[in-house]
């Protein structure tokens, strides 16, 4: 669900445009622009047998037996068209420091800084992967990062929620039954993203929103400076 921003939100508007500016960026594999999210998938079995039809549809019965919850983690880099999903237990802060180090570690070697964009979330801190390493290498990660948070009430700012609803249209069921089930689909949705280089044509500019969210921005008082 989409919440409208409160007008004249000076935090709003100036973390929107700390966002919009990294979108102008070019096409880097030294710099890369990587967005994240995550999204909780429940885990569901049938208790009956679907009903597949003449014209190959499937009908599931309204009853279902609840098997968990799962969380799916999204690493989008929109101009190279990678994504990187990862299906975890849960999404806490030390969750999240392992997926954010195993991008500059393994995904991104040799980038010299990343920029990450992502939601302010209790469980997006920096501070998590020192939880995970000792002090000289959670630096030596930390130093390879930049943290660009979208504002509270502008997750649509994040391309990688943009992916994740592609991901829950058409490349999960709607009733998934196991964690090995959900891996094998996000895995399968993953491969052919990226095998056809998807990307997203982000054309939303700090222009645009001057203008067209104009009431989020506040009313300039007027100061006098001398």
């Amino acid at each position: 669900m989409w919440v409208i921003p409160p007008e004249q939100n000076a935090e709003f508007v100036c973390q929107m445009e700390a966002v919009l500016d990294v979108y102008k960026r070019p096409l880097d594999p030294k710099n890369p622009v990587v967005c994240l999210d995550e999204s909780p998938k429940q885990l569901v079995s049938e208790t009956r047998k679907p009903i597949i039809t003449s014209d190959g549809r499937t009908l599931y019965d309204y009853e279902y037996k609840r098997e968990g919850a799962a969380e799916v983690y999204m690493c989008f880099e929109p101009l190279a068209g990678k994504r990187y999903i990862t299906v975890t237990d849960d999404h806490t802060m030390v969750q999240w420091a392992k997926i954010v180090s195993d991008l500059v570690l393994n995904k991104y070697p040799n980038a010299e800084k990343i920029t990450l964009v992502q939601d302010n979330l209790s469980a997006h801190k920096p501070f998590a992967m020192y939880k995970i390493f000792e002090p000289q290498k959670a630096r030596e990660i930390l130093n390879k990062l930049e943290f660009v948070f979208t504002p509270k009430h502008g997750s649509w700012l994040n391309m990688a929620e943009i992916e994740i609803g592609v991901l829950k249209r058409q490349g999960l069921k709607n009733r998934v039954a196991s964690k090995k089930e959900l891996i094998d689909q996000v895995q399968q949705f993953q491969q052919q993203r990226n095998s056809q280089i998807k990307k997203v044509n982000w054309q939303f500019t700090t222009d645009d929103a001057r203008v067209k969210l104009k009431r989020l921005y506040p009313i300039i008082e007027q100061v006098n400076l001398s």
